[in-house]
């Protein structure tokens, strides 16, 4: 075939755009992870509940909440690159030890929920699957996914959670199966709509705590630092600073991870509109009223691809949340703390993955509902965002932490209003469920 022909030019054209993409996806990395560990089992779980109860009304949020949550994931991945420290490293460089704790026990009790939730969720279904009991697979999850951090380096692990993004396109392949009313999706994606009910306001806090999640923080921070670890620079002295394009690179990483994140929860949002919402019905209760509702509405494909995909994004998020947990423990103790180092090296950064796995698994046996308990430890997470939302933009704005990299007045802009929307939507959440 002549090299001239357009055979040969269409071929060359999609060799071209293969290796494009090949570079480009080479070097997504914290921003991506992070972006899909977002979508964790709770995040779908508070998603599935918000379209059951509201239909399409709610699917602005996803507009809303994009430049939101990329500045402040923006701003963690720059503390990190700059700093060569995670987030609770940082605040105890710079503040009080009573707020460095403070920050850190606001996080490790909605992570300990979150974990719970989430383990909660992946044996439900998983049960469903297979017909075994999800107290089983409680427990087998949570082990599986402690060995996976104990015993493999930090660059396999983060070639594993990259690819397991892809589960995560099983919720926008569903949404094509659910005969959503297209017409009706496009306004309530351009019209805000709100609705002034205990109902919707907590709903709306589950869907900023679950989309800006203060775990996310502390985890883009630290994996920008274990990429550097990874590269060679092991002391903090030479991870200082960071030259334009590797900012540059990493911004690209984090708005591409939570835009798909945002994309993601935008079509499981739509998915359950259409299916469960436009049947009427308007509340899940287990995990698996969840998919099994798909099946008579939207087929076998949507419910198989919305019962996998569950499960993946627990493997992806479950471990960012116990890793979060270590490393703001770590860091705020100041110990050794890399899932590049072994752990008779670095015993207490591990003990905190073993011990808040633990206590999740233990509220799992205390008998509480899995669906309720994710879609309450997004709202958590809402409630508990504002005060580490604060620590963040105000580090990142300080030029004796970031020098000449500190926030710009766009940057702060959308860190200050992220947080006053989180801290206002929690404020009138409380105020209409004591008004009820």
């Amino acid at each position: 075939m002549s090299e001239k022909s357009p055979g040969a030019k269409a071929a060359r054209r999609v060799f071209i755009l293969q290796g494009r993409f090949r570079r480009f996806f080479s070097n997504l990395g914290p921003g991506l992870i992070t972006g899909a560990a977002d979508d964790d089992p709770s995040g779908i779980a508070t998603y599935s509940i918000t379209g059951a109860a509201f239909g399409y009304t709610p699917l602005w949020t996803a507009v809303l909440s994009f430049p939101l949550m990329a500045a402040v994931q923006i701003m963690c991945a720059r503390l990190g690159m700059v700093t060569g420290l995670g987030l609770a490293g940082v605040i105890r460089v710079r503040y009080p030890r009573w707020i460095l704790w403070s920050a850190c026990v606001l996080l490790v009790i909605a992570n300990v929920f979150n974990i719970a939730a989430d383990l909660g969720g992946m044996a439900d279904v998983t049960g469903l699957l297979t017909g075994v009991k999800s107290l089983y697979w409680t427990p087998l999850y949570a082990l599986l996914l402690v060995g996976l951090l104990f015993w493999t380096s930090y660059r396999l692990i983060a070639r594993i959670f990259k690819w397991l993004t892809l589960a995560l396109f099983a919720y926008i392949a569903a949404a094509f199966l659910a005969h959503a009313n297209w017409a009706a999706v496009l306004r309530a994606t351009l019209i805000p709509s709100v609705q002034w009910s205990g109902a919707y306001w907590a709903t709306l806090v589950g869907i900023l705590g679950t989309t800006i999640s203060p775990y996310l923080f502390f985890w883009q921070a630290a994996q920008e630092v274990e990429e550097e670890i990874a590269s060679g620079k092991s002391t903090v002295e030479q991870r200082l600073g960071a030259s334009r394009r590797e900012l540059r690179r990493s911004r690209n990483d984090v708005l591409t991870g939570m835009f798909f994140s945002n994309l993601v929860m935008y079509f499981i949002i739509l998915t359950s509109a259409a299916t469960l919402h436009a049947h009427g019905k308007t509340t899940i209760s287990t995990a698996r009223d969840a998919a099994e509702a798909l099946r008579p509405l939207a087929g076998d494909g949507a419910y198989w691809l919305f019962s996998l995909g569950l499960i993946g994004a627990g493997m992806l998020g479950v471990p960012v949340l116990v890793g979060s947990c270590a490393y703001a423990i770590a860091e705020a103790a100041d110990w050794v703390g890399s899932l590049d180092v072994h752990p008779p090296l670095a015993h207490g950064f591990y003990a905190v993955i073993a011990v808040a796995m633990a206590l999740g698994l233990g509220l799992d046996y205390a008998g509480l509902n899995a669906v309720r308990m994710l879609f309450w430890s997004a709202v958590l997470n809402g409630a508990l965002a504002p005060p580490l939302l604060i620590l963040v933009v105000l580090l990142t704005s300080r030029a004796d932490v970031m020098g000449e990299h500190r926030n710009g007045a766009v940057l702060r802009w959308l860190g200050w209003t992220c947080t006053s929307v989180m801290l206002i939507a929690t404020v009138i959440m409380l105020a209409t469920a004591f008004a009820a």
